[in-house]
């Protein structure tokens, strides 16, 4: 098993690349991501996941252990292999992925090429319960999600509703009413945090 490289990038394709380690090259497929955070030449340092088929081996490198963690989650999702987790890998970073598995848009995750409507709520449904680790760690956003699954609609989930209403993502008005909730008062009204958020959606 092959866990990192760490070697001279040697060449580029749209999506691998290869890294020379001590005179052997190996070619490893990348995420979008990975591909953008690695350097155009000199050294480079991936994780990677082994992908052993009947008819070959793969290597799949990532730029963070934690994206890597990512693409070993999204592939217990039912209907969601290699081909679909690096999909999602290549359109959203672990924290915007975090947060649309959080706050259960279904909708963002449907951005990612290949990705319908189907597995998106697939991934942010069976992912709810087993992502908690790999969350942004905010309290806020802990306070968000829950008053969204409360019985009885707060203010938080109004102004959420109301921001996607006017056509916001669900995770981009969530973060955008959990950073209102930190600056507003406890107690805050609906229209409060409505135009907290907006303003820092104008950002």
């Amino acid at each position: 098993m092959i866990g990192k490289l760490r070697g001279r990038i040697d060449g580029y394709g749209p999506d691998w690349v290869t890294i020379d380690v001590a005179g052997v090259g190996y070619h490893v497929s990348c995420s979008a991501k990975t591909m953008a955070a690695l350097p155009p030449q000199g050294e480079a340092e991936v994780f990677t996941e082994m992908l052993v088929s009947q008819d070959m081996i793969r290597l799949i490198g990532f730029a963070t252990d934690l994206e890597r963690q990512w693409f070993r989650l999204l592939q217990t999702v039912q209907g969601v292999g290699a081909r679909v987790a690096l999909s999602v890998l290549s359109a959203f970073s672990s924290a915007e992925l975090a947060n649309a598995v959080a706050l259960q848009d279904k909708t963002m995750i449907t951005r990612a090429q290949g990705v319908g409507k189907k597995v998106a709520e697939r991934i942010v449904a069976e992912l709810k319960d087993k992502a908690p680790q790999f969350a942004t760690g905010d309290p806020m956003l802990a306070r968000l999600q829950s008053d969204l699954e409360a019985p009885q609609p707060t203010a938080a989930a109004e102004a959420v509703s109301a921001l996607v209403n006017l056509g916001y993502g669900q995770a981009q008005a969530g973060l955008a009413v959990g950073a209102a909730l930190k600056k507003a008062s406890d107690g805050a009204t609906t229209e409060t945090l409505i135009r907290h958020a907006l303003k820092e959606l104008a950002r």
